[in-house]
């Protein structure tokens, strides 16, 4: 499989991105003014998120449903997106028709990080989700056995930062008050 050359003009990454999604299968995001791509969620990262998704439904308060594969635009960039693993919108998301979601209309993003992202990677991206405006990002560590809670996303970074592990809960913000269970998550199997 061959990516199709392709030469951006400044306003243009946005283009292509989809270009190499639609060549490659691979998920493109613009982050920062940079392309970052990576394989679609498979395995041990899917069944996280598969498990996460099952605790948030039928829980959710009534007006919101949990959707993956929809993008969030940052609002000051023409081409910066994000992809969350998933993300919870107010259910009318169903009956619009932009291709990106307003990251104030995002009430959690959650991130379920890759065997191969590096500390800078996940770093730039929780950034990212606090210069949107995201109010709540949930990244999830399968290669530790760890999560993150980041809040209040202010000037560029999160305020409030809350770090758990497997077997300990995360309690969501308003408007959710329950928690999540973490003791099930699979974990991904040691390099070594």
């Amino acid at each position: 499989m061959s990516v199709p050359e392709i030469r951006p003009h400044p306003g243009n990454l946005r283009a292509v991105a989809e270009q190499i999604e639609q060549a490659t299968g691979l998920r493109v995001e613009v982050l920062g003014g940079k392309l970052v791509m990576s394989p679609t969620s498979r395995g041990k990262q899917a069944g996280t998120i598969r498990r996460i998704r099952l605790q948030l439904e039928p829980r959710l308060p009534a007006g919101l449903a949990t959707y993956e594969v929809s993008s969030v635009a940052l609002p000051d960039d023409v081409d910066d997106y994000c992809t969350p693993d998933l993300v919870v919108l107010p259910e009318d998301w169903d009956e619009d028709d932009a291709w990106l979601a307003n990251p104030g209309d995002v009430e959690l993003a959650l991130e379920v990080i890759s065997k191969s992202e590096r500390a800078k990677e996940v770093t730039d991206k929780n950034d990212w989700y606090a210069a949107a405006g995201v109010r709540t990002l949930l990244a999830v560590d399968p290669r530790v056995g760890a999560w993150s809670l980041l809040t209040y996303p202010r000037e560029g970074s999160y305020q409030g930062v809350l770090h758990g592990k497997y077997g300990e809960e995360i309690p969501l913000p308003t408007p959710f008050g329950f928690a999540l269970a973490t003791g099930d998550l699979p974990r991904y199997a040691d390099p070594t």
